[in-house]
C-alpha cells in the first residue's frame, strides 16, 4: 500500500510514515465515509441497529485509527513538518465530524433505530444510540440552516485554536533557557540534572550549564535549588510560558483566550444553553454549574483551616515569608527535618525500569494479565517500548511507553488511544494505547531515577491505560474510556495512585540503584508519614484551578467578558493562601482547558477523587490485593466502559454511592 497511513490491517508502521501521508490520508477516508454513509442512509427506510449503527462504528474506528498517529506524533517530535501536516488535516476533520453530527437524515435513522431497538438488546446498544442521539442535539443537529453553518464555523475556529494554544505553550518552554557558570547557584540540584545541564550547555557551545524549562528540571529546581534566585527565575520562566512575557510575544496566547472563550460560549447558546458550563456538563455527572461550583467549596471549605496550619508551619521553618516560588522548596526540607525523608533519598530507589517491571507485577496480581514486551514493534523513538496484554493465553490489547522528556515533546503525561477496542461484523481488533510521560531522560549508563512524585504519576497513567485496554464491550463509541462522562474518567487512575502509597507495592517497584536492595521499611515510613504534608495547601491549589475553570465558563458575558486574570484573582481572593506576583500568567499554558478536554470540566480531577479514594477503601477494608474485590473492580468499573450508567456501575462495585470522607481523611484533614 503506497500510504502507510491507510494500512490499518496492522499497528502504524512508524518507521514509513511521513508527514506528506496525511492529507492525501485523511481526503481518502473522509470521502470513503462520505459515499459510504450516503449509501447507507438511500437503501433503507426503516434501518436497524446492524444497517445503521454498526456501519458508522465501523467508519469512526478506522478514521480514528488513521488519525491517531498523526495527532500522536505531533504531540510527542519536535517536528515543524508535522505540525504542519497536523494543522492543515485537523479543519477537514473538524469539516467532516461537524458535517455528520449536523446530518439530520443520520439523526433521524438513529432515533428510529432508538425506537425499535428489541428488549433483549445489550445495554451496550441502547448506551450507544442513546449517546449519539445526545451528541446530535448538542452539536445541533436541529438548528436552521444558518445557524448550522455557524456551528460548524466555530467548531473550526475552536479545533485551530487549541492547536495553536498548545504550540505556543510548547514553543515559548523550548525557547526558554538559563545559562550557569557558577556552580553556587546550583547548590542542592540533583547531579543528574547537572549532568544533563552540563551536557546540554556544551552541546550549545558554552561553558558551565544550561537550564531549560522542562517540567523534570522546573520540578527539580522548585524543590531543591537553595538559591531563591534561581527558583524564582525558574518560576517566573515557567509561569509566563504563552504570554506576551514569555521568551518572544509572538507565543502569546492572550488572543487565542478570549477567542476560544467567546466561541464556546457563542456555540453553547446556539444549542440552547446559558452558557458553555451548561454545554459541558450535558456529557458528565455532575447535574448543574451550581452543584460542581458548591462541591467545590465544600471541599474547600473542609481543608482550608488545615492549610493555613500547613502555612504557619512552612513559615516558621522557613523563617521567613514564603513565596510561590518557596513552597516546594520548603516543603522538602521540612519533609526532611520532620520526617527525615528526601525526593533524592527516595529517587535514588526508583530506577524507571523497575518501577515500570513492579507495575507491571501489580497489574498481573491485580487482574491476573502479564504485560510482555515485544521488541518487533516498531516505534517513533528509540526510548519507545511496546508492550502485549495477555491472560490465560488470550492477547487482550498492547500499548506502547514513551517515558522521558525531549525537546519538542509535549509537557505532562497521558494516555491516548491508537486502536479502539471492536468486535462488529466479523472484524475484531483489539485495544492498543499510548503510554507518555516526561521523566528525567537515562543518564550515559541508561540510568533514570524516579522521584516517588513520579511513580504516583506512572501509576496514575497505568490506571488510564488498563480502562482502555480491559474493556469487553465490542462497539468502540462505549468501549474503554469512551463514553464514560468526564468527570469519572479519571476513577481508574486516581484509583491506581493509591497502590503508589502501599509498601507490600512499592517493595516491588524499587531497588536501589547502587546495591540493588528495596525501598527499607523505615525509610517508606518516613514517606508514609510524609504523605499530609502539604496536602491541604494541595487541594487549595486543585480546587483554584478548578474553580477558575468554571467560572470564565459560567460567568462569561459576551458583552462585556472580564479578563481571565481578573477572574484568575477572584478566585485565588477566595481559595488561595499564597499570594502570586503579578506577572504571573497561569491561565495562557493552561493546556487542559484551553487546548485539551477539560473545559468547563478541571473539577473533574477532584470529583473522581472522592470516588477514587472511595473505591480503593474497598481495597484497605478487604486488603489491597483482595482477588474478590479486584475481580468486581475490573468487572463493574473498567470492563463495561461507558456502556452502563457510571452510578449505577459504582454501587454495584461498592454497594452504595460515594461519600468524600475518604478522600479528606487521605489528604489528613478531618471530616467532620
Amino acid at each position: 500500500m503506497s500510504n502507510p497511513l491507510l494500512d490499518t490491517s496492522s499497528l502504524p508502521r512508524f518507521d514509513e510514515i511521513r508527514p506528506d501521508h496525511v492529507l492525501p490520508a485523511i481526503r481518502k477516508v473522509i470521502a470513503d465515509n462520505r459515499a459510504r454513509l450516503e449509501d447507507l442512509l438511500s437503501t433503507s427506510d426503516s434501518p436497524d441497529f446492524d444497517d445503521i449503527v454498526v456501519p458508522v462504528e465501523l467508519m469512526d474506528h478506522e478514521l480514528g485509527r488513521i488519525w491517531s498517529p498523526v495527532n500522536h506524533l505531533q504531540s510527542v517530535l519536535g517536528s515543524a513538518d508535522w505540525r504542519e501536516a497536523f494543522k492543515k488535516a485537523l479543519p477537514l476533520l473538524t469539516e467532516y465530524g461537524t458535517e455528520l453530527s449536523h446530518n439530520t437524515a443520520l439523526q433521524q435513522a438513529y432515533a428510529r433505530v432508538r425506537d425499535d431497538l428489541s428488549p433483549d438488546a445489550s445495554e451496550a446498544a441502547r448506551r450507544a444510540v442513546d449517546h449519539a442521539l445526545r451528541d446530535f442535539h448538542l452539536a445541533g443537529v436541529d438548528l436552521e440552516d444558518d445557524a448550522k453553518a455557524r456551528f460548524k464555523t466555530i467548531m473550526q475556529e475552536l479545533a485551530a485554536a487549541q492547536a495553536e494554544f498548545e504550540h505556543n505553550v510548547v514553543d515559548s518552554s523550548d525557547a526558554w533557557s538559563l545559562h550557569i557558570t557558577d556552580s553556587d547557584n546550583l547548590r542542592g540540584l540533583p547531579a543528574p540534572l547537572l549532568a544533563r545541564a552540563a551536557e546540554d550547555a556544551k552541546r550549545d557551545g558554552k561553558d558551565g550549564w544550561l537550564l531549560s524549562l522542562d517540567f523534570p528540571t522546573y520540578d527539580a529546581v522548585l524543590k531543591h535549588a537553595d538559591s531563591r534566585d534561581l527558583r524564582e527565575a525558574l518560576y517566573r520562566g515557567w509561569s509566563t510560558r504563552g504570554s506576551e512575557l514569555c521568551v518572544d510575544p509572538k507565543w502569546d496566547n492572550s488572543a487565542l483566550i478570549e477567542k476560544t472563550l467567546a466561541l464556546r460560549h457563542e456555540a453553547a447558546n446556539l444549542v440552547g444553553f446559558d452558557n458553555f458550563a451548561d454545554y459541558s456538563l450535558a456529557t458528565k455527572m455532575a447535574e448543574s454549574p451550581e452543584q460542581v461550583i458548591a462541591f467545590l467549596r465544600e471541599l474547600s471549605a473542609h481543608s482550608r483551616k488545615a492549610a493555613e496550619r500547613e502555612l504557619a508551619e512552612l513559615t516558621e521553618f522557613a523563617g521567613s515569608h514564603i513565596e510561590p516560588w518557596d513552597v516546594a522548596y520548603w516543603l522538602e526540607k521540612f519533609k526532611q527535618d520532620r520526617y527525615a525523608v528526601s525526593n533524592e533519598e527516595l529517587r535514588a530507589y526508583f530506577p524507571a525500569t523497575t518501577v515500570k517491571d513492579g507495575l507491571f507485577d501489580l497489574a498481573s496480581r491485580l487482574y491476573g494479565v502479564e504485560l510482555t514486551p515485544d521488541d518487533s514493534v516498531v516505534a517513533w523513538h528509540e526510548d519507545v517500548r511496546f508492550y502485549n496484554v495477555s491472560q490465560d493465553g488470550e492477547v487482550l490489547g498492547g500499548f506502547y511507553t514513551d517515558l522521558f522528556a525531549r525537546n519538542g515533546k509535549r509537557t505532562g503525561a497521558w494516555i491516548d488511544e491508537c486502536v479502539i477496542r471492536s468486535h462488529l461484523n466479523g472484524q475484531k481488533a483489539l485495544p492498543v494505547g499510548y503510554l507518555v510521560c516526561n521523566f528525567q531522560p537515562p543518564d550515559d549508563k541508561g540510568l533514570s531515577l524516579l522521584t516517588h512524585g513520579d511513580v504516583v504519576t506512572l501509576f496514575h497513567e497505568f490506571g488510564h491505560m488498563m480502562h482502555h485496554l480491559l474493556t469487553r464491550i465490542d462497539l468502540p463509541s462505549v468501549a474503554g474510556i469512551n463514553g464514560v462522562p468526564w468527570d469519572a474518567v479519571e476513577l481508574p487512575s486516581q484509583f491506581m495512585e493509591n497502590f503508589a502509597w502501599s509498601f507490600d507495592v512499592l517493595t516491588r517497584c524499587s531497588s536501589h540503584h547502587e546495591h540493588g536492595q528495596p525501598l527499607p521499611r523505615d525509610l517508606f515510613d518516613k514517606l508514609d508519614n510524609s504523605r499530609h504534608a502539604g496536602a491541604a495547601l494541595a487541594m487549595l491549589r486543585q480546587i483554584e484551578l478548578g474553580l477558575f475553570d468554571f467560572l470564565v465558563h459560567t460567568e462569561y458575558d459576551p458583552a462585556a467578558p472580564e479578563p481571565v486574570l481578573d477572574t484568575l484573582a477572584r478566585v485565588r481572593d477566595e481559595v488561595a493562601l499564597i499570594g502570586h506576583p503579578g506577572t504571573n500568567r497561569l491561565p495562557h499554558a493552561f493546556t487542559h482547558i484551553f487546548a485539551g478536554g477539560y473545559a468547563a470540566g478541571y473539577y473533574s480531577y477532584k470529583w473522581a477523587e472522592v470516588l477514587a479514594a472511595d473505591a480503593f477503601g474497598a481495597f484497605e477494608e478487604a486488603g489491597i490485593f483482595d482477588e474478590a474485590t479486584a475481580s468486581r473492580f475490573r468487572r463493574e468499573i473498567l470492563e463495561v466502559g461507558g456502556s452502563r450508567d457510571i452510578m449505577q456501575a459504582y454501587i454495584a462495585f461498592r454497594g452504595r454511592e460515594p461519600t468524600i470522607d475518604a478522600l479528606l481523611r487521605q489528604a489528613g484533614i478531618e471530616s467532620g
